[in-house]
């Protein structure tokens, strides 16, 4: 399977990331990976860089590790292909407009028969590539769409009951882990993802809150944040713990919705 990552940050954090040693938290090593890609924020525009080979083989993620960037959020996938081929067209995040938003969508799991299923038909999107991933985000946004009519970021507790609803029907196909941002809120929904010992349970995502006192960093094996303009507080959610410290494993069901550095809403799993 692939690997998560997000972060929401109350104030733009300076991001270094190292690919190649996060994706050796999650067991994926030299060949078996099949493309990577980060996408963060910058004011309302999106920067995003994916490519299809290893990210131990690019240049460009050494130019990203030499330059760091600063962000509110950021949202980063490893990919394991299990859909599609290995091409720049499948790897993701996907972004997409949406009501003068960009949005962003990664996601970790298996749909195999999400094609076929009328409750995920867009007809105001369509997939460029051929992933069960890319099907879904499209579905997403056209569930979404009539929230954004009228160029305004929407109420957050209309987007996530949508959000929610959509996350309970795609369980029902398999592994359903994905982090979404529209710009303005982070959300992430946990299911199941392949465990060490092979088995597919959960938890797919886990989330860890800091705070850091201006001119501190968060640091961790392929992954730091330094902090700033006054105390920084930011949410991480991804597929392993990348820290020693006390990550909090999601349910399977379970949406966490961070803004401005603080988890602001969630949904427990239903029962």
């Amino acid at each position: 399977m692939c690997e998560l990552f997000a972060m929401c940050a109350r104030y733009p954090a300076t991001v270094e990331m190292s690919l190649e040693a996060f994706s050796r938290h999650g067991g994926l090593a030299g060949p078996h990976k099949d493309g990577w890609g980060i996408a963060w924020y910058d004011a309302r525009d999106v920067r995003l860089v994916k490519e299809t080979f290893p990210a131990a083989d690019s240049a460009c993620v050494r130019f990203i590790e030499a330059h760091p960037f600063a962000s509110p959020f950021v949202l980063s996938h490893i990919r394991k292909a299990t859909r599609g081929e290995v091409a720049l067209r499948n790897s993701q995040p996907f972004i997409r407009e949406l009501g003068g938003a960009w949005h962003v969508f990664a996601h970790n799991g298996d749909l195999p028969a999400i094609e076929g299923d009328a409750r995920f038909r867009a007809q105001s999107y369509r997939p460029i590539g051929e992933t069960d991933s890319e099907r879904a985000f499209c579905a997403l946004l056209e569930r979404l769409r009539p929230l954004w009519h009228d160029g305004r970021t929407p109420a957050l507790a209309d987007r996530l009951r949508i959000v929610e609803a959509f996350a309970a029907e795609l369980r029902t196909l398999g592994p359903a882990n994905f982090i979404y941002c529209d710009g303005d809120a982070l959300f992430a929904h946990a299911d199941r993802r392949r465990q060490n010992d092979g088995r597919i349970a959960p938890p797919g995502l886990w989330r860890l809150a800091r705070h850091c006192p201006a001119g501190g960093q968060l640091a961790a094996d392929g992954l730091r944040i330094r902090a700033h303009d006054g105390e920084q507080e930011v949410v991480l959610l991804a597929s392993v713990p990348l820290t020693d410290e006390a990550w909090t494993p999601l349910a399977a069901g379970e949406i966490v919705v961070a803004q401005h550095g603080r988890v602001c809403a969630g949904l427990n799993p239903p029962p």
